[in-house]
């Protein structure tokens, strides 16, 4: 972890770094941007690679490492691995290569459904991937033996919420036929595994019915990155242009891609109701070098 901030008081003012695969990560974007209103993003999407779960141990490792040394060059204070599986599989490694603090959403997201499940069982819905790792799962019985955990697969959602059908009867058909066996099995809560699902928290919510309570990773995310930036004095302070009022994905928040801007800036669009005002395509490969164009 790195502690420069207690004699460079002036890293308070830097951005915060995210990355994710691809666009979902913009959903852990919106809840860091509500969380820290006062705070500036660079937000790094991979959509030339993407995706993430298809690939080996060390090729994730490396394009995490290559995202996290490209937006630390960019000056940031600390580092947020939106994607789920990089943060299942490469956060040692990207902790090691960087000298910010990284936080995942994994542990944040486990955490917080051991706190609101209160013994009773908890539910992970994730990509295929993320469920075959078996992360959140790992993460939950580490903080707490006794907890049983379900974990299902929901691919389809990730098309469902970068298509805008989120709020469509397609959308209830697919999660009620996902989620019958979780409803089933009378968990106390569920854990939205996958950044796109927050998109669909209203038709999930419908599937599994009032009682299960919803715990969005990203959210817990964010809240984990306040109180980090709090323990180490690094909130950005507060001005005019810095207020409460500030928009998503203004001029102050800077985007990049390294493929497919065009697309990107319209699936922000369906996520985030705006499009980004700062948007760039990069390519970035080894694990230093970077040309934008």
């Amino acid at each position: 972890m790195n502690s420069a901030s207690d004699s460079h008081p002036e890293l308070s003012e830097l951005p915060i770094g995210i990355f994710d695969s691809g666009v979902g990560g913009l959903t852990v974007y919106r809840a860091l941007h509500e969380q820290l209103p006062d705070e500036r993003f660079v937000y790094l999407g991979d959509t030339a690679r993407v995706p993430y779960g298809t690939k080996s141990l060390a090729t994730v490792e490396r394009y995490a490492i290559e995202n996290a040394r490209f937006l630390e060059s960019h000056g940031i204070k600390l580092l947020v691995v939106a994607c789920n599986t990089a943060s299942a599989l490469a956060l040692p490694a990207i902790r090691q290569s960087v000298g910010v603090d990284v936080i995942g959403v994994i542990e944040p997201g486990a955490k917080a459904a051991i706190q609101v499940a209160q013994g009773g069982s908890i539910g992970v819905i994730a990509t295929e991937a993320t469920v075959q790792s078996r992360a959140y799962a790992t993460a939950i019985e580490e903080l707490d033996k006794q907890i049983q955990v379900t974990e299902r697969a929901c691919p389809l959602f990730v098309s469902l919420a970068e298509e805008g059908w989120a709020d469509t009867d397609v959308a209830r058909a697919v999660a009620s036929k996902y989620l019958s066996e979780l409803k089933a099995s009378h968990i106390r809560t569920l854990v939205l595994g996958c950044t796109h699902y927050p998109i669909l928290k209203r038709v999930i919510q419908e599937a599994i019915g009032p009682e299960v309570l919803l715990i969005d990773s990203g959210e817990a995310a964010a809240r984990e990155v306040q109180s980090l930036l709090q323990s180490r004095e690094l909130r950005h302070s507060r001005n005019e242009r810095m207020a409460s009022e500030r928009e998503l994905c203004d001029d102050l928040d800077h985007f990049y891609v390294t493929d497919a801007a065009e697309r990107f800036s319209r699936v922000a669009k369906r996520f985030l109701g705006v499009t980004p005002s700062v948007l760039e395509a990069v390519e970035v490969w080894g694990h230093d070098e970077l040309r934008t164009h």
